[in-house]
């Protein structure tokens, strides 16, 4: 492994673990080591919860993929267009108004804590284009759908991830920490400069990312989904239709499912492959990311 690289490299078939190393630092100050079950914020890997969150409530029957934004949105955000739908949302193909667009992202984002402050933030960006017209990778409709979660079933977001995702799939060391009061066992993250990111994340994660994990239990959670501990097995086949993105999730060939999310200081991808039950997890708290271990990871898979 790269001097470099700061973070953990798991890499699991079934139950045998093929490779587990974890390298760099995840407090540089006070020398803290990085551990395999060190926890990282792994930035947008979280809109998969948060696709997870909504399929399981469109599994129960309240609501459906055609249900329109906006009626549990009310008379917040006007500017989102009234045709707007779930589905939309979870395939980034809303058109909506980015809060956080990635072709120009802040250099620090607002301080957000609660949900208000996310709906706040959300408010003034004008849609973009007409819903369905193309994919455009939108960081702000996976707000929306947690905010449309939360108001469905009456009870933060953070605790719908906890009951509905991590706690069915066994993820003990998976939970929406505050970035300004880390503790134990978690890494801090890195900008090039050296600087800490803590000025350059939410407060508390929502819908779009922000959760922090461990490679571990990202062995746990493709286990638990393929399973169908998470949602029902139906629902995991179709949330993986698409060309190259289904409803939360990356599919970057046939047969193989992704979560992934990079920010500042933050470098997070996990690809599953259900055929051979192989499982590689890369994260990583520095700014430079996984670099060519990424592409070692990549190749590896298609040898498995």
């Amino acid at each position: 492994m790269e001097a470099p690289f700061s973070g953990v490299v798991l890499v699991t078939r079934g139950d045998e673990t093929l490779l587990a190393e974890a390298s760099g630092y995840a407090h540089r100050a006070h020398r803290i080591e990085n551990t395999v079950d060190t926890r990282f914020a792994i930035a947008s890997g979280t809109k998969g919860f948060t696709a997870l969150v909504v399929i399981g409530l469109i599994a129960e029957g309240r609501l459906e993929l055609s249900t329109r934004a906006r009626d549990f949105l009310g008379e917040d955000l006007p500017l989102i267009d009234d045709r707007v739908t779930v589905e939309h949302l979870l395939t980034h193909t809303s058109g909506i108004g980015d809060y956080c667009d990635d072709d120009n992202p802040p250099e620090h984002p607002p301080w957000l804590v609660t949900s208000a402050d996310y709906l706040a933030a959300l408010g003034g960006f004008p849609q973009r284009f007409p819903p369905g017209e193309r994919f455009h990778y939108n960081n702000g409709a996976f707000v929306v759908l947690g905010l449309i979660a939360e108001r469905i079933a009456g009870i933060p977001f953070a605790d719908l991830v906890r009951t509905r995702v991590t706690e069915p799939a066994g993820m003990t060391d998976t939970e929406f920490l505050r970035s300004d009061a880390l503790p134990a066992r978690t890494a801090t993250g890195y900008l090039e400069d050296g600087r800490t990111n803590v000025f350059g994340l939410p407060v508390v994660g929502h819908g779009d990312g922000g959760i922090y994990s461990t490679a571990p239990d990202f062995r746990k959670f493709w286990a638990a989904l393929f399973d169908g501990r998470i949602v029902p097995r139906r629902w995991v086949e179709r949330l993986q239709r698409g060309e190259r993105y289904g409803l939360g999730f990356w599919l970057p060939r046939p047969g193989v499912v992704r979560l992934a999310g990079g920010d500042h200081g933050v470098s997070f991808r996990s690809t599953h492959e259900p055929s051979s039950g192989v499982t590689a997890t890369l994260i990583s708290n520095d700014h430079r990311g996984g670099g060519p271990l990424l592409r070692w990871l990549d190749e590896f898979l298609t040898k498995a």
